[in-house]
């Protein structure tokens, strides 16, 4: 009897396993070599190791307050910069939020926050409609936070918006200190997708008057 419990409750979480919205892709090339795995259906657990202590940072605030799972190893020509890490992540993760979320059956498709941090505010609205565009109204006082060049934000992002297919607006409506700024852009980042990607039951296939979300 308990062998036969034991294998319902198995049998159980096989399926609860394949209703998670997940990806898992590795990419490498001769600048970076990146393994993901991205759980849209997470609680906010992260394993992040790219080699820049801030954008280590950076991406556990967008997992921890976009209630994303997160693993991801990076090894980068960090000898050069620290640009090809970064945008390659962006690119990777971008991906990652493609696949996971599939024909997009269901979800709300659409997100917005608007989120404080100290006397920063940022505000970041997007549409998960599979056309990418990316309009950054954001500046930082300093060119670096600790071993992360400010200008690589921006390239982040645009990675992530035209590999996820994703139009994205990401204004600063306040900010003095570039740490807090750019701080806020990511956890608003991971608010404004936990939306986006959010289920309604109400939606019948996808949130769309074409029928299908993508080019």
């Amino acid at each position: 009897m308990r062998t036969q419990y034991m294998y319902v409750l198995k049998e159980i979480s096989k399926m609860a396993e394949k209703n998670v919205r997940q990806a898992e892709i590795s990419r490498k090339t001769n600048e970076t070599d990146i393994k993901m795995k991205l759980v849209i259906d997470g609680t906010g657990e992260a394993d992040i190791d790219t080699g820049i202590g801030f954008f280590d940072h950076m991406l556990n605030s967008f997992a921890r307050h976009g209630l994303f799972d997160l693993t991801l190893k990076v090894r980068g020509d960090l000898v050069v910069d620290c640009h090809h890490t970064i945008e390659d992540v962006g690119i990777v993760l971008g991906k990652c939020i493609a696949e996971a979320l599939g024909d997009k059956s269901g979800i709300k498709r659409y997100g917005f926050f608007i989120l404080p941090m100290d006397e920063a505010l940022i505000l970041c609205s997007m549409d998960i409609s599979g056309r990418a565009y990316l309009n950054f109204d954001v500046e930082f006082p300093t060119e670096r936070c600790g071993d992360m060049d400010m200008e690589m934000v921006e390239e982040f992002f645009r990675a992530v918006s035209a590999n996820a297919g994703i139009d994205m607006h990401i204004k600063m409506l306040a900010g003095k200190n570039s740490h807090h700024i750019a701080e806020g852009v990511f956890k608003a980042f991971g608010k404004a997708l936990d939306m986006a990607v959010s289920v309604d039951g109400r939606i019948k296939g996808v949130l769309s008057t074409k029928g299908m979300l993508e080019v």
